[in-house]
């Protein structure tokens, strides 16, 4: 993963690194239980762009000849002429189903979306900002 620069580019911006903790204000339930899991240069076919009333820009639904279908972020895709684009890094779009009323602790923000590590249990996804609340940055 890269490191940002005292002066981000835009695509950085709209990847930020963070440190924080989390409440969860409201649950959350995947929708996708097969994950993608992708790595760096896998190349995918890119469809449409997501356009909900959710404020979560910049997601394309992708597929693969073997992992079926998902919403990537379109930071991450090298776009080419065909229709198609390869991935910049590892990535999956698998999302953590949460309680309200349980920690996270956030590491990466993207389109309206962190990845997160519930503090109980250990497990790791991509959560909706809109259902958290930050509530400190952890200490390094």
């Amino acid at each position: 993963m890269r490191m940002l620069m005292s002066q981000p580019s835009e695509e950085q911006s709209a990847m930020k690194l963070t440190m924080d903790v989390y409440a969860v204000v409201e649950c959350h339930v995947s929708t996708f239980p097969e994950p993608m899991y992708l790595t760096a240069g896998d190349k995918v076919c890119v469809g449409l762009l997501y356009e909900g009333n959710e404020n979560w820009p910049g997601w394309y639904l992708c597929s693969t000849t073997d992992q079926g279908s998902g919403y990537l972020p379109e930071q991450i895709l090298a776009h080419h002429c065909d229709g198609c684009a390869t991935l910049r890094e590892d990535y999956t779009n698998r999302e953590l189903s949460v309680a309200a009323g349980e920690w996270l602790h956030g590491t990466r923000q993207l389109n309206g979306w962190l990845w997160a590590t519930r503090r109980t249990d250990g497990a790791t996804g991509w959560v909706p900002l809109s259902c958290l609340a930050r509530k400190s940055a952890a200490s390094g």
